[in-house]
């Protein structure tokens, strides 16, 4: 069965020297404190414990929390996170690089803002809006910039409701995935980790709904009875041998 992990992090920012001007730091010389990440946290699909990590304390010194995120990554087959490409996948692997660790073993990466993008027209793309939007509930709320800044001052408090919200959001983020995972023609084929035919829930009630058909041939098209996914056979209907081996979505 595929390993599927569900993260958020949380960073400080650069403390840099300004004269006002927009994109000025072109050089290191600028920058006071480079950005590091404050905390994360992380959730297997399906199992209800939240996993997390903080500094809770004043400094940079994020290498324990980033060598605890670095096994999870490494562990999952694929990872899911809310701007992934841009952000925190980027980010994450920053701070290994930046702590003298390896990159993990490569998995596939679903970031839910490309599929909400992609597929869909809302009017706001940001994970609590679309929680909102979909009946799933919201962020938590920071309270503002402030947080971040007690944060780096060492504020035990303020510690404690930023990783209080960093694993909000992955509770959220897990429900916005699961709504939006039908309409991902580009999700991973769940059934290939373990041989079976599945549609992307994992699920094996398939149903027959017609035929795809593209300049290769014609295939079998099914469609998932517990989640309405579509899929499709991966042998042409012209060759022998015709089963349920399925891509992911069509």
């Amino acid at each position: 069965m595929a390993k599927i992990l569900l993260f958020d992090l949380e960073t400080a920012p650069c403390v840099t020297y300004s004269w006002g001007l927009y994109n000025e730091i072109t050089s290191m010389d600028f920058v006071e404190e480079d950005w590091y990440v404050l905390c994360w946290a992380a959730k297997w699909l399906g199992e209800k414990k939240i996993m997390s990590e903080g500094l809770y304390s004043k400094g940079s010194g994020d290498k324990r929390i980033m060598e605890k995120l670095w096994k999870l990554f490494d562990e999952a087959d694929i990872i899911i996170a809310h701007n992934a490409a841009k952000f925190d996948v980027k980010k994450a692997n920053t701070r290994f690089i930046a702590n003298g660790m390896t990159l993990p073993s490569p998995p596939k990466v679903i970031d839910t803002l490309i599929v909400a993008r992609k597929n869909f027209a809302f009017t706001s793309n940001r994970l609590g809006d679309l929680g909102e939007f979909l009946g799933l509930g919201k962020k938590l709320d920071t309270g503002g910039f402030q947080l971040w800044k007690d944060c780096m001052q060492g504020d035990m408090k303020a510690w404690k409701k930023m990783v209080r919200y960093c694993k909000g959001d992955v509770k959220l983020l897990e429900k916005v995935y699961l709504k939006l995972r039908p309409f991902d023609r580009k999700h991973p084929n769940i059934g290939v980790y373990d041989g079976e035919a599945k549609c992307v829930c994992g699920s094996k009630k398939l149903q027959k709904r017609g035929f795809a058909v593209t300049n290769a041939g014609k295939y079998q098209r099914y469609q998932c009875q517990k989640c309405g996914a579509w899929c499709k056979g991966k042998t042409t209907l012209f060759e022998k041998g015709v089963g349920k081996s399925l891509t992911a979505n069509v």
